[in-house]
């Protein structure tokens, strides 16, 4: 998956492909003007933003794995927030619990320095059509 599948969402906020892990997407995302809510801190929306496109990568890269196209359409996301996001680089990635012909369960971390310390993690339902 290249940088320019991102959508232009994820762009704006300058979400990034950082890495890949057994197929799976890694994005970041540098701390700056466009992710900042109180000074220093990210805005939590600019994170919920993170969780969502890397849930988005993870399910867009097993769907082109396993060659399948669909329109991807959220159902429901949950979104916990464990700790500030700080003015440090930010990273997320998504993990398929459940792909079916119609509906995929994700679960996506957030995290900064310590990837064992998340800051934020997600649960989204999404509908394929």
């Amino acid at each position: 998956m290249t940088a320019d599948a991102l959508p232009a969402y994820a762009r704006a906020l300058g979400i990034k492909i950082a890495d890949e892990e057994d197929g799976v997407p890694v994005l970041s995302v540098e701390f700056g003007q466009s992710v900042e809510g109180r000074p220093a801190f990210y805005h939590g929306g600019a994170t919920a933003g993170l969780l969502e496109n890397a849930a988005y990568a993870a399910l867009r890269a097993r769907l082109i794995e396993e060659g399948r196209e669909a329109q991807m359409k959220p159902v429901n996301i949950t979104v916990q927030y464990l700790s500030a996001g700080k003015a440090q680089p930010s990273y997320a990635k998504g993990r398929i619990t459940r792909l079916g012909r119609r509906n995929a369960n994700i679960s996506v971390e957030a995290w900064q320095d310590n990837r064992d310390r998340p800051i934020a993690t997600a649960i989204l339902n999404i509908l394929m059509a």
